[in-house]
């Protein structure tokens, strides 16, 4: 791409989205793509200036999400009226009329033409596209984007390895917006952490929208498969998995967990621990695997860190089924909750059901789920005083364990820079509660 023109990301949603910015980073790359023959690039040589280009990955999981684009486009043009907005992602794709209709936004790329968005920008520079909106059919996409998976702003590498989902959860959009799933090559895959190993990333996290649905197109081999042959084929210091469903973590793969190189973190989709609101959600298990996992995790890997997702308020969750969900949880073994107030998504079927649960209910059962979590948080963070860890560190100065826990390192702050993407070990010594964020930080010393 010219000069002239200052491409800039936004980036919303989920660690897939993260890979695909990476993507569109390296593909719209001025030492391999050209716009020198666009009147904004002659414009741009005749008087010097520069123009701002805007790209929005945008996240439709909930409404509120496209809301947030939206949000950000009207301030980007506010500011700088000649820059040029140019909207892609999961928004792009079911909301489609929402930033059609907007003035500000120049051009609107689906998820389906997303891996098109350099020939579509020449196009666009060049004055040749009839149309604001690059649409089609998502579920007629097969590729998934193959060679990207570093966004330039992170240290770790996330690496896409399927995308997609089949499941069509009754609240959720996501399968409209990206498609059935699919999934690259085992093959493809060791290569590319090859490739990133070598260039100096020493943490891959295997993302995807079901990453438990992962089947390889040559073999039909799995996820254990898959990670085994990672293992065995590839020397990368860490691999770290994205989300995962109970019924998902199976003997086979916490056995692989027994390698040290594969991160004892787990980020468990569970949504609720309610047998009768997990059937409504249509999620393929009861709170019985629900608790079976979370204890299995915490049998063979007793110093594993695990998260989970839980939506609080769906429909049908009466006050009895969420009081289910949290005896449940008070009962079984994990560090965090991430919790999510349930949010109507036009276009799901969860949004049909006529009885809604209040938003202040909602709300209130999520102060109660986050009052838990941070309990167990903070006792878990308690555990780890007078333990050594070795930390990934990262560009904001601080480092990453294997097992999902943020170092600070007081004593190295001058040195953390010239350090970053390395692992050092260090003696932790205290913690840092932030209880305004609900969150832990330990506080390291050097070994």
């Amino acid at each position: 791409m010219d000069s002239n023109l200052n491409f800039q990301y936004h980036t919303f949603g989920c660690k897939v989205n993260t890979y695909d910015t990476g993507l569109m980073q390296k593909k719209i790359n001025p030492e391999t793509h050209n716009l020198s023959s666009t009147a904004v690039a002659k414009d741009a040589a005749m008087t010097g200036k520069v123009y701002p280009v805007h790209i929005l990955n945008t996240c439709a999981v909930t409404q509120e999400a496209t809301l947030q684009a939206v949000k950000l486009i009207r301030k980007l043009k506010a500011k700088d009226p000649i820059s040029t907005i140019v909207v892609t992602g999961c928004a792009a794709q079911v909301d489609t009329k929402h930033f059609e209709n907007i003035p500000a936004v120049d051009l609107v790329v689906a998820n389906s033409h997303k891996h098109e968005l350099v020939e579509i920008l020449n196009q666009f520079f060049k004055k040749e596209l009839p149309h604001k909106v690059i649409k089609g059919n998502i579920f007629k996409k097969e590729d998934l984007g193959l060679g990207g998976g570093q966004e330039k702003e992170h240290t770790r590498a996330f690496l896409k390895i399927q995308d997609g989902c089949n499941s069509f959860c009754s609240y959720c959009i996501i399968p409209y917006a990206r498609g059935t799933s699919r999934s690259l090559s085992a093959k493809s895959l060791v290569a590319k952490i090859k490739e990133l190993h070598g260039a100096g990333v020493n943490e891959v996290v295997l993302t995807g929208v079901h990453i438990g649905d992962y089947e390889d197109p040559i073999s039909g081999r799995r996820l254990e498969d898959l990670l085994e042959s990672l293992l065995s084929e590839t020397q990368i210091p860490r691999i770290r998995l994205s989300s995962l469903e109970p019924v998902e973590v199976t003997a086979r793969m916490l056995s692989l967990f027994k390698n040290s190189r594969l991160c004892p973190h787990f980020h468990m989709s569970i949504q609720s621990a309610n047998s009768q609101v997990l059937k409504d959600m249509k999620r393929n298990y009861s709170q019985k695997e629900v608790v079976e996992s979370l204890e299995q995790i915490k049998k063979e890997l007793p110093h594993s860190f695990v998260g989970m997702d839980v939506i609080v308020g769906f429909p049908t969750e009466t006050e009895e089924s969420f009081q289910d969900t949290l005896s449940a949880l008070e009962k079984t073994p994990w560090e965090r909750i991430h919790v999510f107030p349930y949010s109507e998504r036009h276009g799901t079927k969860a949004a049909l059901i006529a009885e809604a649960v209040p938003m202040a209910v909602r709300k209130k059962r999520a102060e109660i789920l986050r009052e838990l979590s941070f309990n167990r948080l903070l006792a878990a963070a308690q555990r780890q005083v007078n333990q050594e860890k070795k930390i990934l560190v990262m560009k904001n100065q601080q480092g990453l364990s294997a097992d999902y826990w943020t170092v600070k390192v007081p004593e190295a702050k001058e040195f953390m820079d010239s350090w970053v993407g390395q692992e050092i070990t260090v003696k932790i010594k205290g913690l840092e509660v932030r209880k305004a964020q609900q969150d832990v930080l330990l506080v390291g010393e050097l070994l």
